[in-house]
């Protein structure tokens, strides 16, 4: 399955040692990643069957991640399918996959570790597993992937366990175009979104009903611009808010704005971005994403959008 708009991955001249790398659609937000130097990982390789999953250890350096993708509808099976393509392009060969009851179903899913809501989210009617293995560097490279759904999103963990990468991501994202200049492999699927398109939604931002304040708590989405433009001081962006059609244009258009100062806010108190590159502004309700006639498209249209303002 092509997803519309994801970036093409380009293959950078890389060491020996190289992370596996997946290419997430657009929707998509980091919800974790961490790393251990040296562990053991337990991958399944087998269904629950008689009261026990066959397992392989892995050992070596073991780093876990995890996506939301936000998406209503999303297709388990298109999106795993999208995904091992992309493992096997990499050299990788599937040791073992399965769906729901072919997996055991509820045996299977509590049988296996699953990072916590709301990191990670498994529909017992509607998972996907698939475990793969890449054998030929000096030391193998173990993958995992668990994939599935709520109503409004699509959800992908994954357990990398291989040789230390020095510091390397254990999951680059997506390169941008060659011509701009390289972006180190650490670079965010949602930072080279924004260098390619100029924008992005912060698609994981959470304010209480009513509120304009941001709510306590670590956003991937702030993290990842922060790190942009760190990595970029040449670089402004304007956050700018947005809401869906309810009530009158005025109110929303200080709604907006007060959401988008809470923002820009964070960014420069807990993330420690420089606030001559960012400004923030709000337009209420005069650039939807979708029909302010559903909930869905209501949904979608209350958001905060980061823009690049800065012309070189």
């Amino acid at each position: 399955m092509k997803w519309p708009g994801t970036l093409a991955m380009i293959t950078m001249a890389a060491p020996a040692l190289a992370a596996p790398t997946l290419s997430m659609p657009p929707e998509a937000s980091r919800t974790v990643e961490d790393s251990r130097a040296m562990d053991s990982y337990a991958m399944p390789i087998g269904p629950w069957l008689n009261g026990r999953i066959e397992t392989l250890d892995a050992e070596g350096e073991v780093t876990r991640s995890a996506w939301r993708i936000r998406q209503p509808g999303i297709d388990t099976l298109a999106l795993l399918s999208d995904l091992r393509g992309q493992l096997q392009a990499e050299g990788f060969e599937v040791l073992f996959e399965c769906k729901t009851d072919q997996c055991g179903g509820f045996d299977f899913r509590f049988g296996i570790p699953v990072l916590p809501e709301p990191e990670m989210h498994v529909d017992l009617g509607d998972f996907r597993f698939l475990a793969a293995r890449r054998a030929d560097d000096p030391e193998p490279d173990y993958v995992s992937l668990l994939v599935s759904r709520s109503s409004d999103s699509g959800y992908v963990q994954m357990w990398r366990v291989g040789p230390a990468l020095d510091g390397q991501a254990a999951l680059a994202a997506t390169a941008p175009d060659p011509a701009k200049g390289a972006v180190p492999a650490t670079s965010s699927a949602l930072a080279d979104t924004l260098v390619q398109k100029g924008k992005i939604v912060l698609s994981d931002l959470s304010f209480a009903s009513g509120s304009t304040t941001l709510e306590n708590g670590q956003y991937s989405s702030l993290a990842m611009l922060a790190d942009f433009l760190k990595a970029n001081p040449d670089k402004t962006v304007a956050l700018v808010g947005h809401t869906d059609s309810e009530g009158s244009l005025d109110a929303n258009i200080a709604l907006s704005r007060k959401r988008a100062q809470s923002v820009l806010g964070r960014l420069v108190t807990v993330y420690g971005v420089d606030a001559r590159q960012i400004s923030s502004d709000g337009v209420g309700y005069l650039s939807p994403l979708a029909s302010n006639l559903t909930e869905d498209g209501r949904t979608k249209n209350r958001r905060v959008e980061a823009l690049i303002t800065s012309t070189q």
